[in-house]
């Protein structure tokens, strides 16, 4: 029952941190890095917030009828279809995982198996969770940290001792800690236990997720770990210490218990490159078509909503969200297998960027290029500026290039940008202090004009 109530009262917890965000408030967030793709935004606003409503839904029964829907998002490399996942898990507390689909293989061949996904989600799960939970106790921590390393450079007397050696003591223990706190003692070696996992020295090779979880259980309970004494400095120690007394001051199984909750009902998972699972279509017989079929009949229960066993207890996945996406210039969403089609019910197109969509993405985010460059540069003294003209010729070389070469979107600016600033930044050190480096439409020219021109070489370099 306790039970019960602490993972209603994390999932009310994650509901409070997107109650003041509508879906309208939503695409608003994915706006400040995101330039365009309004579709894409709109459709995974919905479903990040159908998910606060379906925990809204009094009638228990009726709740666990509605389910997420699945969304599969269509359009070339580069244009924002990872990103605006990423953001999207990072406005909440949604635990978030990116994988490729064409890391994983089909029962019986060598490589990772889909049920993988679900153990690492509920992995990372369980680490924001237990994040949340050391901030809580962190000042705590800190202090009784403070005392182990204090014990570890001046031991405490034996009992017993006479009351004016004990005052001695006790006035040397806070001379150490002021230095301590000053600074003074980082570099200071001192001699920590460490407890060893007995599984940690195996070297796993990828694809045996499942034995791993089987051996680790057994050994746990065989032999309970290790203990090994090291010598470190102070400030290695710290974290190590840290980690130690922090889970002395939280409960670890009410943690695991939280994190596999959330992941069951907060989940994203992000399913990069799923048109690689349908290249040449549903009647592919030869090569490695048998394996990606395979892949796509392993990832339909995982999507249907299965149980997964994890080292945690078993997993739920009926009400994960799944983000799938892919290019789909070599296969169509069509030649899926029919079942898993059914399972992505959502359907957004993300268009090609354009020369304007460049411009924007140069300027408007809050992570843009420009500012990166500029922020990198102001460390080193040097004032940079890119003139409007500048920005307009980067993103005309960028866009012309796409059509020229393989359109791989807004990826196309970050080769072009490194080029052009690469010998800035190799010179900025011999630089003056405080000088101001304008670039404008001509350095642009000069810069990138030959390479742009030369197509074998735009091959190679942009």
């Amino acid at each position: 029952m306790v039970e019960g109530r602490s993972q209603i009262v994390e999932l009310q917890r994650a509901e409070e941190r997107l109650d003041d965000l509508s879906p309208k408030e939503i695409v608003g967030q994915l706006d400040k890095y995101i330039i365009g793709q309004r579709e894409a935004k709109k459709a995974v606003a919905i479903a990040l917030r159908n998910r606060i409503r379906r925990q809204r839904v009094k009638d228990p029964a009726l709740r666990r009828e509605i389910q997420p829907k699945n969304i599969l998002m269509i359009g070339p490399t580069g244009v924002g279809k990872t990103e605006i996942s990423r953001r999207l898990a990072a406005l909440t507390s949604c635990p978030f995982l990116k994988v490729e689909a064409t890391k994983f293989t089909e029962i019986g061949y060598v490589g990772r198996d889909v049920d993988s996904m679900i153990r690492d989600l509920v992995e990372i799960s369980i680490h924001m969770v237990r994040e949340e939970e050391v901030r809580k106790v962190e000042t705590e921590a800190q202090r009784m940290v403070e005392e182990r390393i204090l014990d570890a450079l001046l031991p405490r007397p034996p009992d017993g001792v006479d009351k004016e050696r004990e005052e001695s003591w006790l006035r040397s223990r806070e001379r150490f800690r002021q230095r301590l706190r000053a600074g003074e003692l980082e570099d200071h070696y001192i001699e920590i236990r460490v407890k060893q996992s007995p599984i940690s020295q195996i070297n796993i090779q990828e694809g045996m997720d499942q034995m791993v979880i089987d051996m680790s259980e057994m050994l746990s309970g065989v032999f309970p770990g290790a203990v090994a004494t090291k010598r470190l400095r102070i400030r290695e120690a710290r974290e190590i210490l840290f980690n130690q007394e922090a889970d002395k001051l939280i409960n670890q199984e009410e943690i695991r218990a939280r994190g596999v909750k959330r992941a069951e009902e907060m989940g994203i998972i992000f399913i990069d490159e799923l048109d690689k699972l349908a290249a040449g279509g549903r009647e592919e017989r030869a090569g490695p078509g048998v394996s990606r079929q395979g892949v796509q009949r392993d990832l339909l229960p995982l999507l249907e909503g299965s149980t997964v066993r994890t080292r945690y207890g078993n997993v739920r996945t009926e009400n994960i969200l799944f983000i799938a996406a892919g290019a789909f210039t070599m296969a169509k969403p069509s030649d899926l297998i029919p079942e898993l089609q059914g399972r992505l019910p959502i359907r957004v197109e993300l268009h090609s960027l354009t020369q304007a969509d460049f411009e924007r993405i140069l300027t408007e985010p809050e992570d843009a290029l420009t500012k990166q460059y500029r922020a990198l540069l102001a460390t080193e003294g040097l004032e940079l500026e890119f003139t409007k003209d500048a920005i307009s010729e980067i993103a005309r070389i960028a866009s012309e290039l796409n059509s020229r070469l393989e359109d791989i979107g807004a990826r196309r600016l970050q080769t072009v940008m490194e080029k052009l600033m690469e010998d800035i930044s190799f010179e900025t050190v011999a630089l003056e202090e405080g000088r101001r480096f304008v670039i404008d439409a001509q350095y642009v020219r000069d810069k990138l004009a030959g390479i742009v021109q030369d197509l074998d070489l735009s091959r190679y370099i942009l």
